[in-house]
């Protein structure tokens, strides 16, 4: 019936403090756009923008744009993932499934034979330090991460904050603060230090996109008993 990401996003007004931890420096001005974005099994993203008394959230594909490398090993990579995928979009790598292509373009670009590991095993492995190519694929999803989510606060000017989602991340809390997530979302040349003012935090709450559908659904209420009240004073 929704998007669950954009029940998210309909949830992020009525999070508590407990229900989100802060990555990284930066304050949300209030009645900002906010955003959301969360790896799974594909790359969720949406959006929330003031309007009046209320938020509209946005119908976003934003998973799906091209995923643009910084440096020469993920050149390297996307260019594997290209030549098998042709067009290689942010869900490609920033994903369960796309820690697992990183892996493994990883391991064919050393000449060694990779192999077949789920997104939990390569994620066990590299927080375990059994296995360097593990530690580095996590490294690049963490990077190519912070790329997209700032890509992302650009475009809606989320000053509101940017929430990171989904059911990947909770799971590796410590090792997200840890990386270079935020680093790279602030690496935007010029503005930097626009980036840097703006907040990103992970998403806590245990079930955030029934809390975002209950909202849905009370603010439906609220129209349908006002139309009705409207028709009965007609």
């Amino acid at each position: 019936m929704i998007n669950d990401f954009n029940a998210i996003a309909h949830a992020l007004p009525r999070l508590e403090a407990s229900h989100r931890h802060q990555i990284g420096a930066g304050k949300p001005q209030a009645n900002a756009p906010l955003g959301v974005i969360g790896p799974g099994t594909g790359l969720g993203v949406s959006g929330l923008i003031p309007y009046r008394s209320g938020w509209v959230p946005l119908a976003s594909e934003g998973g799906h744009v091209t995923l643009a490398p910084m440096n020469d090993a993920e050149a390297a990579v996307l260019g594997r993932l290209r030549a098998r995928f042709g067009h290689v979009s942010a869900e490609r790598a920033v994903s369960g499934p796309g820690l697992v292509e990183i892996y493994q373009s990883l391991v064919a670009l050393a000449g060694d034979v990779a192999s077949d590991r789920t997104p939990a095993e390569i994620t066990a492995r590299a927080l375990l330090g059994e296995d360097r190519y593990a530690a580095q694929a996590l490294d690049m999803f963490f990077c190519f991460l912070g790329t997209v989510t700032g890509d992302l606060a650009l475009t809606l000017a989320a000053r509101g904050g940017i929430y990171l989602a989904g059911g990947i991340l909770p799971q590796i809390a410590r090792a997200l603060a840890g990386s270079r997530f935020r680093a790279r979302f602030v690496d935007k040349g010029r503005y930097r230090r626009y980036l840097e003012t703006l907040p990103t935090y992970l998403l806590t709450h245990p079930f955030p996109a029934l809390l975002g559908l209950r909202a849905l659904v009370r603010c439906d209420r609220f129209v349908l008993d006002r139309a009705d009240q409207q028709i009965a004073a007609s």
